[in-house]
């Protein structure tokens, strides 16, 4: 069965993971909207993609025992490089020479031995705008420290998804939205148009992996069915929902049917990648 990964950060590398003990043929759709830490300065120096989150996601599937993948991870710490991580400089040089994003995606993931497939939510570099309470915000770090969103949208509004990305999403048997942030990570995938528009046309079982807290400020106070209501305002529409039983939000009210299931790691912090797996298994 051909399962997709939908969303950015470590989040949607946990699923990755999670996704890879379940099939073979495995795809993360990630965003490329990030503009913080080294990701954020190597944006603003190159006028590239976001290759931050994309670093992680191809990290998560990559050989364990490959020398690049070991080292991809790595930041340096003196001088001008402080910072900045191996895999993000090897990404964009890669980007800056070829100019194609997805190509460079596809070089790096194949040199690391990558088990699955990597896709760019959005062939090109986006920036993250959202409608709150207090005014317009636009990009992914000023947009996290708001705890107002009501909406989000991606600039350019017609920035195209890769094709690849799409046939993911359409031929799919299972996608796991998140978890992640909700509006800075998960949703800033989701709403790339081709992306909102390939999830609303799958077959593909849908779950919603819910955060194991809500995260201040951005989605601070929210209940479970608040986090749902904004998915579906944005027009992500999940079949389920996967809470973790010991969470805040287990024993809360939702629109949609739950499956509760202990999927958090010994500190509480992440999702264990194999109870994670082992409740998807018996949601699907």
């Amino acid at each position: 069965m051909r399962v997709v990964a939908v969303g950015g950060g470590h989040g949607t590398a946990v699923s990755l993971r999670a996704l890879r003990q379940v099939s073979d043929e495995v795809t993360g759709v990630v965003s490329v909207a990030d503009d913080g830490g080294s990701t954020g300065r190597l944006r603003a120096m190159l006028n590239v993609a976001a290759v931050g989150d994309l670093r992680i996601c191809l990290s998560a599937l990559a050989d364990p025992e490959n020398p690049l993948a070991a080292s991809f991870e790595h930041r340096f710490s003196v001088g001008e490089l402080n910072g900045h991580a191996v895999g993000n400089l090897l990404l964009v040089g890669l980007i800056d020479a070829t100019g194609d994003l997805e190509e460079s995606v596809c070089a790096v993931a194949q040199v690391m031995g990558v088990r699955g497939t990597i896709v760019p939510a959005s062939s090109e570099g986006v920036v993250l705008v959202a409608a709150t309470e207090e005014g317009s915000t636009r990009g992914q770090t000023e947009v996290a420290q708001s705890s107002s969103i009501r909406k989000i949208a991606v600039e350019p509004t017609n920035a195209a998804a890769p094709m690849a990305a799409v046939e993911a999403i359409e031929n799919a048997g299972l996608i796991l939205i998140g978890p992640g942030s909700l509006f800075t990570s998960v949703l800033a995938a989701c709403v790339v148009p081709g992306i909102t528009q390939a999830l609303a046309g799958t077959r593909a079982r849908k779950i919603y992996v819910a955060n194991l807290r809500p995260e201040v400020p951005e989605t601070q106070d929210f209940t479970l069915q608040d986090h749902v209501d904004a998915l579906v305002r944005h027009a992500v529409n999940p079949d389920v929902v996967l809470v973790d039983a010991h969470s805040v939000f287990a024993s809360q009210p939702c629109s949609l049917p739950l499956i509760v299931a202990d999927v958090a790691g010994r500190n509480g912090m992440v999702h264990d990648v194999q109870k994670l797996s082992q409740a998807v298994v018996s949601g699907m």
